[in-house]
């Protein structure tokens, strides 16, 4: 090698690689202070890409991860939520249960004015926790958790779905909006348009009921009965129950509409003359009437004819009853002898179905006959007088009448016996709710187990690609310090090199 002063090769070569000893120390410091491998694009282009890919994945999952627990907490408060209207119908069910039995001796209003409460608590909690008819929360909810397949373009793989649509848990969606546990009753079809329940319902005028019924000796009997002028609805069935005395075995009550009900266990039928200003009325006035259709029964279809009155074509009629329960068939002719009032009708037939062991019982039912019993039966009629047929003083045309089917809900326990049932079913309701919420919560808590899994995977693979090794980057550190010393000095003693052209010119 030549020597020269215009160009010092060694001390060029000395600052190159000073530069490069300076880079890599400070690159040594970088990734030490800051923890990374990768610092910039340029420390690993190919790696930073997809070490940011991981990241992102990270971030997604763990805001999904919150997400899932917001949707567990909410799924908890709805879970609450539900259990206190599981509690509230097993009160509903004690409640109907107490008023389905016949030797209970309490006033059922009572029990009902609970029963009522409970269901418009069953109502406000429903909606409380969003899951009445129109609730928010009956829906299909569904939680972004992340994680899913990036290619499914509906991330239908990210997502958690709790069906809760129908899952409403208000009275109706229960199907006990409409349970009561009064007793139930028979009301006049076209009964006063105020309801005896509002308070501010009073009523002008007395009535008086008249009560048909068949006393302990098998007697048909008639009781009255009187409201009395400024009654409220409360006072009115007071005053009834009061005349009745229990005697008839009928007791007057408000139904669970608000109108008057009579109830009770035997045949019976109330009439009452209408009256606009009183508890009982309809359009155009007249008579109104009500039978016991807590019995079998057949109401005669054309008003009692006397036999002794002339007015009538046929000479007699002839009835055939058939009692499918005491299975037994018996005839009786109906004429002037036995007939020729609607009371002695009505006593005749009493007798023969008395001394026949059977079931049926004639009542007055206004100026007609009704006939009930606890088993089925069929009424024939025939009369005597030739082309008389279908002018008979029971019904008018002759043939077979069938009994219609007796109302179980008319019954004293009728109602709550209802009750009872609609409860069962709404317990079964309510529990495939609890069961779509638990799910829900378990699903939810299934995929938090999983994302945190996905987290703690993905972290640790941007770690191998991102995140320095500091025992190396430590070793590499007094590496670079030593080889930066070593070139600083080498650098030295190259540009001190060319002071020897000096030694030369001076010989």
């Amino acid at each position: 090698m030549s020597l020269s002063i215009q160009t010092n090769v060694n001390s060029l070569v000395a600052q190159e690689n000073l530069s490069v000893n300076s880079k890599f120390q400070s690159q040594t410091i970088q990734r030490l202070t800051s923890g990374y491998r990768i610092n910039s694009s340029a420390d690993d282009a190919a790696g930073l890409g997809v070490a940011n890919k991981f990241r992102s994945d990270i971030a997604e999952l763990s805001q999904g991860v919150r997400n899932a627990n917001d949707g567990i907490s909410q799924l908890q408060i709805i879970d609450g939520g539900l259990t206190n209207i599981s509690q509230m119908l097993d009160r509903l069910k004690t409640l109907a249960t107490q008023s389905s039995s016949t030797t209970f001796t309490g006033d059922r209003s009572t029990l009902n004015n609970e029963f009522q409460s409970l269901l418009g608590e069953i109502n406000r909690q429903a909606a409380d926790i969003k899951l009445d008819s129109t609730g928010t929360f009956k829906s299909k909810m569904s939680v972004y958790i992340g994680g899913g397949n990036a290619s499914n373009s509906t991330n239908s793989n990210a997502l958690v779905s709790v069906d809760l649509s129908s899952s409403a848990v208000d009275a109706q969606s229960l199907g006990i909006d409409k349970a009561s546990v009064l007793g139930g009753g028979v009301e006049f079809t076209a009964n006063t348009a105020k309801k005896l329940s509002d308070p501010g319902s009073v009523y002008a005028n007395a009535q008086t009921f008249t009560v048909n019924y068949i006393d302990s000796n098998g007697v048909a009997q008639a009781r009255t009965t009187s409201t009395t002028a400024g009654d409220n609805g409360a006072d009115a069935v007071k005053h009834l129950n009061e005349g009745l005395d229990k005697a008839a075995g009928v007791t007057a009550q408000i139904g669970s509409d608000g109108q008057l009900q009579f109830v009770g266990s035997g045949a019976f039928t109330v009439s009452v003359t209408a009256d606009a200003a009183g508890v009982a009325n309809k359009a155009g006035g007249g008579t109104m009437t009500v039978v016991n259709t807590g019995n079998h029964y057949i109401n005669t279809d054309t008003a009692f004819v006397d036999y002794d009155a002339g007015t009538t074509s046929s000479t007699s009629d002839v009835l055939t009853f058939t009692d499918a329960k005491a299975n037994k068939t018996m005839s009786i002719t109906l004429d002037d002898t036995n007939a020729d009032s609607i009371d002695n009708a009505v006593a005749a037939l009493n007798t023969q179905f008395k001394s026949q062991g059977m079931s049926i019982t004639a009542l007055k039912n206004d100026t007609k006959i009704s006939f009930q019993s606890t088993g089925d039966f069929t009424i024939s009629e025939a009369h005597t007088a030739a082309g008389a047929d279908g002018a008979g003083a029971i019904f008018s045309a002759a043939g077979a009448q069938a009994a219609t089917q007796y109302d179980s809900n008319t019954t004293a326990t009728g109602s709550a016996l209802a009750a009872v049932d609609a409860i069962a079913n709404a317990n079964k309701t309510l529990g495939l709710v609890q069961g779509r919420v638990g799910t829900g919560e378990n699903q939810l808590s299934y995929a938090i187990n999983l994302a945190q899994s996905q987290i703690t995977n993905f972290s640790a693979a941007q770690s191998q690609i991102r995140d320095a090794d500091v025992a190396t980057e430590a070793a590499n550190l007094s590496k670079a310090q030593v080889l930066q010393q070593a070139s600083i000095a080498a650098m030295a003693q190259a540009n001190s090199a060319p002071q020897a052209v000096l030694s030369l010119l001076r010989g």
